[in-house]
């Protein structure tokens, strides 16, 4: 009875927000009628190597986007949440550069449910890293905190330093393709746990994926630490408007 009362009388002071507009709503980390609208969540056909979403019908075959076509990927196969715009965008922005750490855990289950047939029993999730000096800027790593709840969505082991950033890379918004692959070439190595990875398959995790560079670099990371093979997670998937 005190612990219902007490929950009742948080409720009153702190009701439950909006994870993307802050407005008022029925339950904690949920999304209010309009925002639920503007969320692109990915579902059907979707891109086997970056989980875009395709026109037509799943037919239990791995089919690519136009992109994935064009560069071919290192990893075996990856899927997206959301797609980045409107909510999606305000969601990952929020959880990435405005301290909105209650969006992990919503987001890792939302995400949970489009890795999960990539998951196998020995899966450990690893988290893109960030170089240390943005990391102390940014005081977290956004990829971790998603990782971290996805792990524990899928029962899987996380392992948040088996790879590393070494090189203080320039932010990539704005470059080209070519440019993203140069720039991350790598930039991306083992960790102070990589071991951990040797003979394991990897699901790395990373909050969007825009040219797959990144994603690219840190694949080549951890098959050159002894994973068996490497899937990807992104929340969100930056894609061609329609």
């Amino acid at each position: 009875m005190r612990a219902a009362a007490l929950q009742t009388a948080i409720r009153l002071i702190y009701p439950p927000r909006c994870l993307g507009c802050g407005g008022l709503v029925d339950s904690d980390f949920g999304l209010c009628g309009p925002c639920w609208r503007d969320t692109s969540f990915i579902s059907g056909l979707v891109c086997d190597a970056c989980g875009s979403p395709l026109p037509g019908e799943a037919d239990g075959h791995g089919v690519l986007c136009d992109d994935c076509l064009l560069v071919p990927r290192p990893w075996r196969a990856g899927r997206a949440a959301l797609l980045y715009r409107a909510t999606g965008r305000r969601l990952v922005l929020g959880l990435k550069h405005g301290d909105r750490h209650d969006i992990a855990v919503p987001a890792a289950g939302w995400l949970a449910r489009a890795v999960s047939p990539l998951i196998r029993p020995d899966t450990v999730v690893v988290p893109v890293p960030l170089n240390r000096w943005r990391l102390l800027r940014r005081r977290y790593n956004q990829s971790a905190l998603l990782a971290t709840a996805l792990a524990r969505r899928l029962a899987c082991t996380v392992v948040s330093d088996a790879l590393a950033r070494p090189v203080a890379t320039p932010v990539l918004d704005g470059l080209g393709r070519e440019d993203r692959f140069a720039t991350l070439a790598g930039a991306i190595t083992a960790g102070p746990r990589g071991t951990l990875l040797a003979g394991r398959p990897v699901l790395l995790v990373d909050d969007v994926m825009t040219s797959g560079a990144t994603f690219a670099a840190a694949t080549e990371a951890a098959h050159d630490a002894g994973a068996t093979e490497v899937c990807i997670a992104a929340l969100a998937r930056v894609a061609k408007e329609p």
